[in-house]
């Protein structure tokens, strides 16, 4: 039996132009998608070991990562590298403070 082979067709599209009304269809959508949740990981560093060394690990073990004490952590949003920043304490729990935000284009360098 042989497969039949799909026929495209081209589609005309109408042309986008900004315009007033253009900015708030963007403000609308925007609004559509505030209340998403996301997750905002704080990484304070990372290894590779083999596997046999990770068996291995008991408690009391430590593993040195290979972040060196006093340099900026990577503030992920669902695994995208947003900022960078320094934890901080805030009524007794953990936090970030941002001491830098990575723009667009440089999450665009990123991902080349």
């Amino acid at each position: 039996m042989a497969e039949e082979t799909p026929d495209p067709q081209n589609v005309d599209l109408p042309e986008v132009t900004a315009d007033a009304s253009s900015t708030s269809n963007r403000e609308a959508n925007l609004d559509a998608i505030l209340d998403v949740p996301v997750t905002l990981t704080l990484e304070i560093g990372r290894t590779s070991l083999p596997i046999k060394e990770l068996l291995s690990l008991g408690q009391g073990s430590v593993i040195e990562l290979e972040r060196l004490v006093g340099e900026p952590h990577d503030v992920l949003v669902n695994g995208t590298l947003i900022a960078q920043g320094e934890v901080v304490v805030v009524n007794d729990q953990f936090g970030i403070r941002f001491t830098d935000i990575v723009s667009p284009a440089e999450r665009v360098q990123r991902l080349k």
